[in-house]
């Protein structure tokens, strides 16, 4: 039996839309696309090797798989561990829009039935079913419980605008920190498993 695990690059405002480039994601007028880059650095590229390196299969949103289609693909290295498994492992695409994944392997999960599908793919699973960016899907399955551990990557810079991990309504959740580390330009990599729903009192009480 396998876990959910959701990766996610977020600024310190909670941003995610468009980590890697000014055209990654435009949509709703955003205009600070790439904001990743001033930050990449040797432990961030680490982070994400561990990441991969425990993948079993991909679930992804329709956006981000065809964001993945249209580069990786063309940037295949068997040896190296994004671009390998990318290229290779299962990719299960959540849509109610696409009717066939060219980018395979892959599979277009039932959209009426869709958290049915996505715990049968991942209770049949060796490894990790793992969502990358993917905001709308992220948002759809934190709301179901479905996530069983985060990695957060959190940036060291503030936008103010743009879509964000954990909108307004969430289900109020808690979380314990598994592992936690500082790349060299600051960018905090955080691992969080759900503990249930979050607990309320009064400090000194």
């Amino acid at each position: 039996m396998g876990k959910l695990t959701l990766t996610t690059f977020v600024t310190l405002d909670g941003v995610m839309q468009a980590p890697g480039g000014p055209e990654e994601d435009p949509s709703g007028g955003f205009a600070y696309g790439g904001w990743v880059a001033p930050f990449a650095d040797e432990g961030m590229g680490e982070f994400i090797t561990e990441v991969f390196g425990r993948a079993g299969a991909f679930l992804l949103g329709r956006r981000t798989y065809e964001i993945f289609a249209a580069y990786w693909p063309a940037h295949d290295d068997p040896a190296d561990p994004v671009a390998g498994k990318l290229n290779r492992l299962h990719k299960y695409v959540a849509s109610t829009t696409l009717d066939e994944a060219a980018w395979g392997p892959a599979t277009v999960l039932d959209g009426e039935h869709l958290q049915g599908e996505i715990v049968r793919v991942k209770d049949a699973l060796d490894g990790e079913l793992q969502v990358h960016g993917s905001g709308q899907l992220a948002q759809w399955l934190l709301a179901r419980d479905l996530v069983d551990e985060i990695n957060l990557l959190v940036f060291p810079v503030v936008l103010g605008a743009g879509q964000r991990l954990f909108p307004t309504g969430g289900l109020p959740t808690a979380y314990e920190l598994v592992n936690s580390r500082t790349t060299s330009a600051g960018t905090a990599l955080q691992t969080y498993r759900p503990t249930g729903r979050a607990s309320f009192g009064t400090v000194g009480a």
